[in-house]
């Protein structure tokens, strides 16, 4: 016993087992716990504290094997507490012993709302000079519970992310010292909460633990003064933590660490001084949105709610109209917190491209800065999407034209009234205004396949991606075949972009048959297979192998530089086409039928051809003019072509991805290209069924 004024609560270990699971550090030890040896670790680590501090005990209560972990009882600041909201079922019976408790010690109670977890001290720790409070969320204290605590107490609140669940509470990677050190576990947090606490502690008085000592809960330590009392830790650390004026007390908790506890799990501090002088802030910001659609049938809903959460933001859905018949549309209003403005705005951008628009009554018009320096945009400026996008101006929605992935939208006014387009930043022009932050943007996105098919049972539909057996493949095929052929007899426009693998799998001459007859009215490619086409049209060979045996050819290694001279000595293909010197080929077919095509060059190149854009903008602008108007495109084996189309395409227009790897997919799902069906495939098989397929269309039609 001590004359300290400190006080800890603490609640012997009478009734302490894992009866269940609700980390991952219970997993594997049910009931395999020692309750003498945990009672003989408790009453050690009780002795060690009350040498130093004064110790008040909880009477435990049968049933409830996790009342001896003190620390999430509630949260004290002065004479008030915040009583814990358990996350788990399992622990909530505990809530009416602990409020019982603080009530006869004369603590002034606040108790959250019911469905809004708070673990307590468990998951709130106080910089121990006072200034603020450290909260974590993630696991089992929710983001919004930081607003109510940062009120109740009149204390600034600062809110960390947890991210591995293994360190589910944040007192079991994180831990205020005196005199304004810290130790805790890095790898536990988000990216914004370590800048954040990089911000508010000196590199000199923050102690960053290894692995291992995470592992043995060094972090969730007892703090007295200059006394830290832990489970165990390694020499380095001990070392730092000597070296900064501690004294290090290891006593073994290894049964509470079955239960994923240690020392300051098991105690709860309640003499926590107030400093007057010191007032809450706004700890979170926040913004509802409204959602409609078909949230449930189409997964908006689960995206957006995924999007809030994996963001580090919270949700409270504040109203949820359903749809009760299938064609009907469903409506939410979500109110969604975040612990910083720039999280908030990283969460609402992606919201915008789900849908989401302000509610009615908070309707803004779009925040704008001027260009400042040519191809220069304002400091966060909005970036968009494929998806259709509108403006609010002056209370008036201007749709923005050219829509494309990662670009700005720029405004300038004319007579007309505002106009609003979507433009690259090297685009950008002094004069024009550019749209910052996420106020006054809505996205429309089209109908989901299944709506699309209820309104017309002829409307083409894509299939999921990851088609792999041959009957499967062809079974895509037969759709996409119908819907070429009914954009070729309209009078529409496809566009290919194809890689040198089209050729070295033996697809030229299907895709030269597809432009013969009408089926594609752009090309887009690199050097590479405008070479290897132009190799094997005139000796055979791509690569140097014999596309008839499959065998190098002698001396094949020189014939795509042969090509390629040949082609530079007529000045360029289409020359080389009129010259009568290339007679075959898919770059013949583009000549001979008028198929504009662009090559856009790299690093890598041979030669290049004539025809090649070395200069990448250049490319990049041909591209885009060329793709105005697309309203299929096949993207056949050219991962990084098919990523840079996908980036210029706008919503609405069908994307055939066609390649035997099914990272190629990923990648243009990951990029936005989400209107996209990915067949997983040989090219060269795919061209062949599709030429098969389009001539029984051809067949059945003439009959």
């Amino acid at each position: 016993m001590t004359n300290s004024p400190i006080r800890f609560l603490m609640c012997a270990p009478q009734h302490y087992d894992v009866d269940y699971v609700i980390n991952p550090w219970m997993a594997g030890n049910i009931h395999k716990s020692s309750r003498d040896r945990a009672a003989e670790q408790w009453d050690r680590l009780f002795h060690i504290i009350d040498a130093r501090a004064q110790v008040d005990l909880v009477a435990p209560q049968p049933g409830w094997p996790d009342m001896v972990f003190t620390a999430n009882a509630g949260l004290v600041l002065g004479d008030r507490v915040v009583l814990s909201r358990f996350y788990h079922p399992e622990r909530q019976g505990e809530e009416p012993h602990f409020r019982q408790w603080f009530k006869d010690n004369g603590f002034e109670v606040f108790e959250l709302p019911q469905n809004l977890p708070f673990e307590g001290a468990g998951d709130a720790l106080l910089d121990r000079e006072g200034r603020w409070l450290w909260s974590g969320y993630g696991f089992r204290s929710e983001l919004d519970s930081h607003a109510y605590i940062a009120k109740w107490l009149d204390i600034e609140v600062l809110s960390l992310r947890l991210i591995d669940e293994r360190f589910y509470h944040l007192d079991t990677c994180f831990c205020p010292l005196s005199g304004g050190y810290l130790i805790y576990y890095p790898a536990a947090f988000d990216a914004y909460s370590n800048h954040l606490i990089e911000m508010r502690v000196p590199a000199e008085k923050r102690i960053a633990v290894e692995q291992a000592d995470a592992g043995n809960f060094a972090c969730n330590a007892v703090n007295i003064e200059q006394t830290i009392i832990l489970n165990r830790a390694s020499d380095n650390l001990k070392m730092h933590l000597t070296a900064a004026g501690f004294e290090v007390v290891e006593t073994p908790l290894t049964e509470f660490l079955k239960a994923g506890g240690a020392s300051k799990c098991l105690t709860l501090r309640v003499t926590e001084p107030v400093r007057t002088e010191l007032h809450a802030n706004e700890p979170l910001a926040s913004r509802t949105v409204h959602l409609e659609g078909h949230l449930l049938d189409a997964g908006i809903m689960n995206r957006a709610l995924d999007t809030i959460v994996e963001e580090g933001g919270s949700f409270q859905i504040l109203n949820f109209q359903l749809g009760t018949q299938r064609q009907s549309l469903s409506a939410a209003d979500v109110h969604v917190s975040a612990p910083s403005p720039s999280i908030l705005e990283t969460i609402v951008s992606q919201l915008i491209e789900l849908g989401a628009v302000n509610l009615p009554t908070e309707a803004r018009d779009a925040q704008l800065a001027p260009v400042m320096q040519a191809g220069v945009a304002p400091n966060d400026f909005y970036v968009t999407t494929i998806y259709p996008t509108e403006v609010c101006i002056d209370g008036t929605w201007v749709p923005v034209t050219h829509q494309r992935m990662d670009g700005a939208i720029a405004l300038l006014q004319t007579p007309q009234g505002w106009t609003a387009r979507c433009k690259l930043l090297r685009d950008l022009e002094v004069g024009e205004s550019v749209v910052v932050g996420v106020e006054g943007i809505r996205s429309r996105r089209k109908s989901s396949t299944r709506d699309r098919q209820i309104n017309n049972e002829h409307e083409f539909a894509f299939m999921g991606a990851g088609v792999s057996s041959e009957r499967r493949v062809e079974i895509v095929v037969e759709q996409i075949a119908w819907e070429m052929r009914r954009i070729r007899d309209r009078g529409g426009k496809v566009v290919v972009t194809a890689g040198p693998v089209v050729i070295h799998t033996g697809g030229s001459h299907h895709l030269a048959r597809l432009i013969r007859e009408g089926y594609v009215n752009v090309l887009l490619g690199g050097n590479a297979i405008a070479v290897h086409d132009i190799e094997q049209a005139l000796m055979g060979t791509s690569l140097g192998v014999d596309m008839q045996r499959g065998t190098p050819a002698r001396g094949g290694h020189r014939h795509h530089l042969q090509a390629i001279n040949l082609i530079r000595r007529c000045g360029d293909i289409a020359n080389a086409v009129e010259q009568g010197v290339l007679t075959r080929g898919v770059m013949y077919e583009c000549v001979r039928n008028n198929v504009p095509f662009c090559l856009a060059g790299s690093i890598r190149d041979d030669g290049p051809l004539p025809d090649t854009l070395m200069d990448l903008v250049k490319a990049q602008q041909e591209y885009a003019r060329l793709l105005e108007g697309a309203d299929m495109i096949l993207m056949l084996s050219t991962m990084l072509h098919s990523i840079g189309v996908g980036n210029m395409t706008p919503a609405g227009v069908k994307l055939v991805c066609v390649d035997i790897n099914p990272a190629v997919v990923t990648k243009l799902s990951d990029r936005g290209s989400v209107e996209s069906v990915g067949v997983v495939t040989d090219v060269g098989l795919f061209l062949s069924f599709m030429v098969d397929q389009l001539e029984k269309l051809s067949l059945s039609v003439s009959v």
